[in-house]
């Protein structure tokens, strides 16, 4: 009796067991981790890259010329930075450079990047995230705007 009791309450296989159980969790939070950092990594860059529109666009005398140099801005700033987005959106708001010389004027971009997530394999996380961020550059009061 007493052998059978040894028998029952040995440990072999119970690291197998337990590493059965615990390595899917700790592959899928490694992968989420990677994902979250992805996304924040991305975010911050296309926060700059909203940034770099604004200034190039703010530069500008016509708003047809603010839009093009925008989108080129936040499209090399992007590539620069080593992100590769699925689609790029650059929206330019220009109603500051038509204000009269000696006034204030501001544009704002909005820029729009769809970071790709599919290659993670993580089942609940999607495919695709779409990150948005918006910056403001100051129009020189003194510049000559465009007609």
């Amino acid at each position: 009796m007493a052998r059978w009791a040894r028998r029952l309450c040995r440990d072999e296989g119970s690291a197998a067991i337990e590493a059965a159980i615990i390595l899917p969790a700790l592959i899928m939070f490694i992968c989420l981790a990677i994902a979250g950092g992805r996304i924040v990594m991305s975010g911050s860059k296309i926060d700059a890259a909203a940034e770099d529109a604004a200034r190039e666009a703010s530069l500008h005398r016509t708003a047809a010329a603010a839009q093009g140099a925008a989108h080129a801005a936040a499209t090399e700033s992007l590539n620069d930075q080593g992100i590769k987005c699925a689609s790029v959106n650059v929206a330019v708001d220009t109603e500051g450079l038509n204000v009269p010389v000696g006034q204030v004027g501001t544009v704002t971009t909005t820029a729009t990047c769809t970071v790709n997530l599919s290659d993670l394999l993580l089942p609940g996380v999607p495919g695709a995230k779409t990150l948005t961020a918006t910056a403001t550059s100051v129009v020189d009061q003194y510049r000559q705007r465009g007609d």
